[in-house]
Formats: structure tokens, C-alpha cells, sequence
């Protein structure tokens, strides 16, 4: 090893819950040392556009509670999420706002009380934003800010390889390279993984180059379970380009339709009518499945959003209003045409809602865990709150175990960097969007999988392309077993040669984990899931 370093708690990741545990952490007394694969300010956290879904008791429309947010959010999962999760998750939320505005994030507000929108699947207006549409950007730059102001070090330009393990399977640290692919070795007795989604598994998604599963991969060849991988949910409003789209694709936020804009097809069309009670506010995989579905019907490839109505368009959506307008359209005059991308992950690594896994000195927090919030479907604006919440949870947590003494340091001695199968990228986006986006079968998958296999080379992980290439395979190969398995269509899950929903089957989670030679298994018992 060329180099190395050591801290308490090793944060990997520099989004909204990888820097709130750094804060955290920081505040309960331990040695902190984050590390991002990009500059600190890379990752999803900031392009998030619609806001932070919250119900804080001192402002709140009438009629709103934390019951009803709950209600909502359980709606959403189909049958998936975890009820006790969801409950106290959403109750913490009110309290993580609090110090997050405590930490120097500011929220748009409405004669002194902060603006509150309302977003598919919601029964009430209890999302807060910022800049209108820059939510994310503000979050992003508060905790940003606060990380550096707090002397808390950051290795940017940094990438983890493999988690490490001593005696007994416990997390010693991590094997990284710096941005010259120098091989290093983290020492920590606790890897808390804030590595965001996997986005980077499609061709076109809202996700940035840096989502690439890292975080699932490293999970699982930790030892870690992984469940809920085969529900991806597709934003149903991402900016159309003609010809194919590849890459990370402009958002139009849900909170446009929010405020009154409409789906229409080509022919102008209402695509939402008779489709769901809540008209083009509904839950995200219906609205998603809607707009595909009517895209191939009218043969365009798209539809539009006509938010023509919206008073005040650029100043309340911005960042919507400038990519609009770069694109050559003016959406105050013309609709927008939009379609369906990759969006967000509602599965991950296993864990409680305090961020442990199944793994000694293993902590996942934001979009890599599967805490049991999201369930089959992912509601609008949770997912800044379940970072917000999780990753000072799982801080707490490990200044919690390290007291205890759960948790302990080992010696690392010479590591060499691993070898693991790699998928030629464009090949494998291209397989995957083909068949594992909106609409699978059994079919598509196995044609998937053949291709998958046929494509696979072993090589050693020297670089950074290596390893997120690496990860991307092993996760690819993880959410097509996941999808095959359930033999039914739940939330953002829809198969076409099983277009059902069977509770009495599948109303449980499908947990994987790798077995002691590499190979992906299914765990006998799944997660089940009950009633609230």
C-alpha cells in the first residue's frame, strides 16, 4: 500500500445522509474521515428538485398529520414497506428539518412561515423546497458547508474498492485508491456506506455519473443481504431529446404537476384520465406506467406536460425554466414534451432504521439502504428526509456501539485490490433498459442475464472505471434475479406476462446475499410485510 489513514467511523459518500452522519458523528466525539469518489459537492443530493416531504406540527394544513403522511407513504409501498419503519422515520423528520436549518439551510417561506407544496401521492401540501426547485442544491450547500467549517476531512477524488473484514467478519476498514489509482487502506471499525443509487445501471436516468451501485456491491461482498433491488422507480417527467437519449436526463419535478400542470398526449389527450383517482398527482409507478404506456400508443415516444397555466413559472421552478429553455423550448408559451427515466432506488443493503446491517461495523444510510421506508414504490420527497434521519440515526448508532464495545479495531495488514467480474458499460445499459425498465418478463430477463454472462471478464479493480464497472455487473446481476423471482407486478415492478398483484405470494421482500463462493442466492425467508 502506498498509503493510509484511520478515523472512528469511515463516511463513504458526500450526499445529504453520508455528510448529516458526518455531523453527527462529529458532534458525538468521534473521529470522522469522509470520502467521495468526485468533488464533495458530486451526487444526487443536489439535483434534487421537488423538496423535503415533512409534517411539522407548529405549520401544517388543516387536517394534516403525521398519521396521514404515514398513511400516504404506506399507500405508495403496496404492501412492502415497514410499518414501524415508516413510523419512525416520518416521526423524527420535523426534528432533522429543525437542525438541518440549524446547520444553515434555507427553506422558501411565505409570510414567515416556510411555502409548502404538494406532490403525487400526497394528501396534503407538507413539502418544503428551496429555490424554488433547488431544494437539493440548498441541502447539498448547508451540510457542505457545515462539514468544512467543522474541520471534518474529506478525501475527494477518492474511491472505495472492498470493504475490509478481521477476525469474526467484522468491518476493519476499506481498500481505496486515490485519484492517481493509488491503493490505500482506511482503518475504521466502523464503514457507514452513503453512496446513493444506480441510475448509471440505464441508459438514460436523473442520476449522475457517480451512481454507479457502488454501495450494493460493496454490501454484498461484505456479506451484507440486499433486498427490494428489482423496484426502480422511473420518474415519470424527465425533458424528451429526440434520438436517443443517453446519460443523465433534466428532471421536471413532480411538483409541477403539483401546482396544476398537465399530462396530454400528442393528440392532446388527457394521459391520466380514468386512470387513477388522484388523476396526474398519482403515485409515481402509476404515472410512470401511464405516460409509457400511451407514449407507445400514439407511437412518439413521448407525451407532454402542459404547465402553461402555472403563474410565475421561472421564478417557481428555475432550474425546470433554464433547462427548458436550453433545450429551445419556452415552457410559460409551449407544454413540455417529457418521458420516463430511471429515477431512484427503493431497495439497497438491508438494514434497521438506525443504519445497521446484518455485518459488525456495517452501516448503510440514503438510497443504498433498504430500511423498509419505500417498500414496492418509493413516495414523492421521502427520500432527503430518510438521509436527513438515517444518517443521524446510524452516527448515533455508531457512537452508540463503539461505547458498548461492539465494535473493534483489527489490524489490516497488505491487501491486494480484488478481481471481479466487469460488463462493457454501454453494453450493459443498453441491456438493461431494454429489459429491465418499465414492462419485464421472464423472457427479457433471461436474455438479459445470457447477455450479461456472455460479456463478463474477470479483471483486477486498478481503477475507478474497474470498480464501478464492477459494481454496476454484480448489482445488474442482483436486480435481475431480484425481478425474476417476483413473478407478479407491484409498484415500480411491472411484468408484463405477470400483470397481477399476489399478496398471498409476494407481499414480502426478496433479500439476496452472495454465498461463500461469489454466487448471488436467495435468502429462504424473505422480509414479510404486515398492515399498518
Amino acid at each position: 500500500m502506498t498509503w493510509e489513514a484511520g478515523a472512528d467511523l469511515l463516511v463513504v459518500g458526500t450526499g445529504v445522509a453520508g455528510l448529516t452522519a458526518a455531523l453527527r458523528a462529529r458532534e458525538a466525539g468521534l473521529r470522522v474521515l469522509v470520502l467521495s469518489k468526485d468533488s464533495v459537492a458530486a451526487g444526487n443530493t443536489g439535483w434534487a428538485q421537488g423538496g423535503i416531504a415533512v409534517v411539522r406540527p407548529d405549520e401544517l394544513d388543516p387536517g394534516d398529520s403525521l398519521h396521514k403522511h404515514v398513511e400516504d407513504t404506506l399507500t405508495a409501498g403496496v404492501g412492502l414497506c415497514s410499518p414501524q419503519a415508516v413510523r419512525d422515520i416520518l416521526a423524527d423528520g420535523a426534528q432533522a428539518i429543525g437542525r438541518l436549518r440549524a446547520a444553515g439551510a434555507e427553506f422558501d417561506a411565505v409570510d414567515g412561515a416556510l411555502a409548502r407544496t404538494r406532490e403525487g401521492g400526497h394528501q396534503a401540501f407538507r413539502v418544503i423546497h428551496a429555490g424554488g426547485d433547488a431544494t437539493g442544491a440548498e441541502v447539498q450547500r448547508a451540510l457542505v458547508s457545515a462539514v468544512r467549517g467543522g474541520g471534518i476531512p474529506v478525501l475527494e477524488q477518492h474511491c472505495v474498492v472492498e470493504l475490509l473484514r478481521g477476525e469474526g467478519g467484522a468491518i476493519a476498514g476499506a481498500l481505496a485508491m486515490d485519484s492517481e489509482s493509488r491503493p490505500g487502506v482506511l482503518h475504521a471499525p466502523a464503514v457507514l456506506l452513503a453512496t446513493g443509487g444506480l441510475g448509471q445501471l440505464y441508459a438514460a436516468t436523473t442520476n449522475p455519473d457517480v451512481s454507479t451501485a457502488d454501495g450494493v456491491a460493496l454490501a454484498l461482498r461484505a456479506g451484507a443481504g440486499v433486498a427490494d433491488l428489482e423496484f426502480v422507480q422511473f420518474h415519470p417527467t424527465v425533458l424528451y431529446a429526440e434520438g436517443e437519449a443517453r446519460g443523465r436526463r433534466p428532471l421536471v419535478t413532480e411538483a409541477v404537476r403539483g401546482e396544476g400542470a398537465v399530462l396530454l398526449d400528442v393528440r392532446g389527450d388527457r394521459v391520466m384520465d380514468g386512470v387513477h383517482p388522484l388523476g396526474d398527482l398519482a403515485p409515481r409507478d402509476v404515472v410512470s406506467a401511464a405516460i409509457t404506456r400511451r407514449a407507445a400508443e400514439t407511437g412518439a415516444g413521448h407525451v407532454f406536460l402542459d404547465a402553461t397555466g402555472i403563474p410565475g413559472f421561472a421564478e417557481r421552478f428555475p432550474t425546470v425554466h433554464a433547462s427548458c429553455r436550453e433545450a429551445g423550448i419556452d415552457p410559460t408559451a409551449e407544454p413540455i414534451p417529457v418521458a420516463s427515466a430511471a429515477h431512484y432506488s427503493c431497495g439497497g443493503a438491508v438494514s434497521d432504521v438506525d443504519g445497521r446491517t446484518a455485518v459488525t461495523g456495517l452501516y448503510v444510510a440514503g438510497e443504498v439502504a433498504c430500511t423498509g421506508l419505500h417498500g414496492a414504490n418509493r413516495l414523492a420527497s421521502n427520500s432527503l428526509l430518510e438521509g436527513l434521519v438515517v444518517g443521524g440515526r446510524a452516527a448515533s448508532a455508531v457512537a452508540k456501539d463503539l461505547g458498548c464495545g461492539l465494535l473493534s479495531r483489527t489490524p489490516v495488514g497488505e491487501v491486494e485490490p480484488p478481481a471481479f467480474a466487469v460488463v462493457e458499460r454501454d453494453l450493459l445499459q443498453r441491456t438493461m433498459s431494454t429489459h429491465a425498465g418499465i414492462g419485464r418478463s421472464e423472457d427479457g430477463m433471461a436474455e438479459a442475464c445470457s447477455v450479461l454472462d456472455r460479456a463478463s471478464v474477470v479483471r483486477p479493480l486498478r481503477t475507478r472505471q474497474a470498480v464501478e464497472d464492477a459494481s454496476l455487473t454484480l448489482t445488474a446481476q442482483a436486480l435481475l434475479a431480484a425481478a425474476r423471482l417476483r413473478a407478479e407486478s407491484r409498484g415500480c415492478h411491472r411484468r408484463t406476462d405477470f400483470p397481477d398483484t399476489d399478496d398471498l405470494r409476494w407481499r414480502r421482500s426478496t433479500v439476496l446475499r452472495l454465498d461463500a463462493s461469489g454466487w448471488l442466492i436467495h435468502a429462504e425467508t424473505g422480509i414479510a410485510r404486515t398492515a399498518a
